[in-house]
């Protein structure tokens, strides 16, 4: 196990990712909850892949404006739902 300060954290808590974002922790739990934004649950808590943030503030730079979270979780549903019905070939 890396022991060094400077390692950055695989996974956020809710709290610290909310506070990342600067939204609301409750505000993160419901996007979470209504698969809005990815987490991963173990029991009854939640973390945040540090990965999903960089993936976002990356999209969001790339895209030199405003990125509307809603859109891009519709359009990772209809991938996944596209995955599914076709079982899983792209």
């Amino acid at each position: 196990m890396d022991t060094e300060l400077n390692v950055a954290p695989a996974f956020y808590t809710v709290g610290e990712a909310a506070e990342i974002l600067r939204v609301n922790p409750v505000t993160l739990y419901r996007a979470i909850r209504d698969d809005a934004f990815p987490a991963v649950r173990i029991r009854t808590r939640y973390v945040v892949p540090a990965a999903a943030l960089k993936d976002l503030i990356a999209e969001v730079t790339a895209s030199g404006g405003c990125i509307d979270l809603a859109d891009l979780i519709a359009d990772r549903r209809t991938a996944r739902e596209a995955g599914r019905a076709t079982g899983g070939a792209s």
